[in-house]
């Protein structure tokens, strides 16, 4: 079973949609923006690492299916050096 679909099964057992849903993304400094850019609209919460070379992306969006979610991590996938959370 792809990755994408047992993760929407298990959002779709655990979260209530529409509803807020926290991202989680550690990201390569130089990233940020192509990271930010994919992001929908919410809070959005940075912390730089130490050394300055990667920031904690931390984002509570509004989000209305499991699919609109899923579709965020698909995108973020694409992104060179990212971790989620």
């Amino acid at each position: 079973m792809d990755a994408y679909v047992s993760f929407k099964n298990k959002l779709d057992e655990i979260h209530t949609f529409p509803g807020a849903y926290l991202f989680k993304f550690v990201v390569p400094e130089a990233k940020k923006g192509e990271l930010l850019s994919i992001m929908p609209t919410g809070l959005v919460q940075e912390r730089s690492s130490s050394n300055q070379k990667y920031v904690s992306i931390t984002l509570t969006a509004q989000m209305e299916s499991s699919d609109d979610v899923v579709s965020v991590y698909k995108e973020a996938a694409k992104i060179e050096g990212i971790v989620t959370l």
